[in-house]
């Protein structure tokens, strides 16, 4: 009797190890849209060879409260995204090879961030919990050059991709692996007691670059100038 309430004890004890090591199944990929959720065709962008196509769809409500969901046509799929719904529609970039996908989003007036995307067999998958221009604003603070600054930006912080993606930043005078490196650039104003009128710049289009095999952040040395002019009030 000792022997089966042992064995029946085990048992219980393994089925409950069992289920606590399985993580929780996640959550359902919508296959559409939701109600009340209408394409905007403006605001379709497709890859330069037409592989990808994002379509993007807005819920305008009674309360005038916009939401905007972004959905990838790939590989006869048809997946969301981000699960999360964006106030603005975004503008969006793709790597050479197609395996990276960056989304410019407007977050507020005169505002934006980057959200970037790894493209896999089984759809998009964000690059970090954070937005990556989260990142790129973290990483700066990082530089002596944050110490410069007047003012830490109050309003209208931007981070936006700078110009060459697609034909790998030739026009900078570099000879880069082909689908190696994303440049940001970052800018935002401040109220500093004194100026007239007192909303000052800043940061004003400060750069550096992401490595999207390593996933760190540096500052080249090209960039040298035009980042010790970006810390320059203006």
């Amino acid at each position: 009797m000792k022997v089966r309430r042992s064995l029946i004890g085990l048992l219980v004890v393994c089925g409950i190890a069992l289920v606590c090591s399985i993580e929780p199944a996640a959550a359902a990929q919508p296959l559409a849209p939701p109600p009340g959720y209408n394409i905007d065709p403006e605001f379709t962008e497709k890859s330069a060879d037409g592989a990808i196509t994002i379509e993007q769809y807005l819920n305008k409500d009674v309360d005038d409260d916009w939401k905007w969901q972004f959905w990838v046509r790939r590989a006869g799929a048809f997946t969301l995204l981000d699960p999360a719904p964006a106030g603005y529609p975004a503008g969006f970039r793709f790597t050479g090879d197609l395996k990276w996908i960056v989304r410019m989003q407007k977050t507020g007036s005169g505002e934006q961030s980057l959200y970037l995307y790894r493209v896999t067999e089984h759809g998009t998958v964000p690059a970090s919990k954070q937005p990556f221009g989260d990142l790129a604003w973290a990483y700066f603070k990082t530089r002596p050059e944050w110490r410069k600054i007047k003012k830490a930006p109050e309003y209208h912080i931007t981070a936006a991709l700078l110009k060459g993606l697609d034909d790998n930043y030739r026009w900078l005078g570099v000879d880069w692996p082909a689908n190696r490196y994303l440049l940001v650039t970052l800018s935002g104003d401040a109220d500093v007691k004194g100026r007239k009128p007192m909303q000052t710049g800043v940061v004003n289009g400060w750069r550096c670059r992401y490595d999207l095999q390593t996933g760190k952040f540096d500052a080249p040395a090209l960039f040298s100038e035009s980042n010790a002019k970006a810390v320059v009030p203006k």
